[in-house]
């Protein structure tokens, strides 16, 4: 009796035993097997981009064109498939390789024609003006930059020299160069800037580069204000770094110089201080 009653504990350790081994063994062999890849192939579609580089303005041509897989969630809106879907079409902004082409950088299907035509507002004309490297703030004018137009030019009132800014917040279509003789009869780059002006801000342009000489001033593009000034002469220039004189000091100056110096005697005022010590009265005299 006692050995079938220490058997029965036995036998069922045993058992637990085998079962958490099964489960075990299971275990293993599943961490053994290999894992099963599932993929997902994402639906792509082609969106066409440019090929390199492109200025606005530039006559799309077919050459200009490749085509990305995009992946359906990721498209551009306004994008092109097909790259015939974009022949002869003009750019309205610049696009670095591999930007995609999208309808709101292009210009009506009605204008066939590129360049600086292409993205003029309405109402707006442009007019190139000739420079330098100093004009042009030794190069860091773009397109796509606003800037403020000064002129040098003779003050026929005053009959000198004055500076004036004529033109406020110009937008700048393009830079470029172009090869024209200097003084020597020798080829020279010239620098062009080509700016956006309404007709009458065209004439001021035309008639200050034909008159004096012209300078651009680069602005912020959170500046939009337009600060007018009076300009500034050779005089005024020259006098707004002269020490001011004032007219007091040089009639006293004046008055001193041609009068012999005098001393006079002012009389000392005196007080009188009354001191009291104990039941003595006393009384002191001090001169100021």
């Amino acid at each position: 009796m006692g050995n079938y009653r220490t058997f029965i504990p036995i036998t069922i350790s045993l058992f637990i035993a085998a079962i958490g081994s099964f489960f075990l063994y299971k275990w293993i062999e599943k961490q053994r097997a290999p894992q099963e890849v599932v993929e997902v192939q994402a639906k792509a579609v082609p969106v066409a981009v440019a090929a390199a580089d492109l200025p606005w303005g530039t006559k799309i041509k077919p050459e200009m064109i490749k085509t990305i897989s995009y992946l359906q969630e990721s498209i551009p809106s306004g994008h092109f498939s097909k790259a015939g879907d974009l022949k002869n079409r003009i750019l309205i902004a610049p696009l670095k390789a591999n930007d995609p082409i999208t309808e709101h950088r292009l210009a009506p299907t009605s204008i066939e024609t590129g360049g600086v035509a292409a993205v003029l507002k309405r109402g707006s004309r442009a007019i190139a003006v000739k420079g330098d490297k100093v004009i042009g703030i030794s190069g860091f004018i773009n397109p796509g930059n606003r800037v403020d137009v000064l002129v040098t030019v003779k003050d026929p009132k005053k009959k000198e020299e004055k500076t004036k800014t004529i033109l406020e917040n110009i937008q700048v279509l393009a830079t470029g160069t172009q090869i024209q003789e200097n003084e020597k009869g020798e080829p020279s780059p010239v620098d062009v800037y080509t700016l956006e002006v309404t007709p009458e801000e065209a004439e001021k342009l035309a008639l200050a580069a034909a008159e004096g000489r012209l300078q651009l001033a680069l602005r912020s593009v959170v500046d939009s204000d337009d600060v007018l000034t009076e300009g500034i002469t050779v005089t005024q220039l020259l006098d707004s770094y002269s020490y001011p004189k004032s007219k007091s000091v040089a009639k006293v100056n004046n008055k001193v110089s041609n009068k012999k110096k005098v001393r006079r005697w002012i009389p000392r005022k005196s007080v009188t201080v009354e001191i009291i010590k104990g039941t003595e009265v006393s009384k002191k005299k001090f001169s100021q």
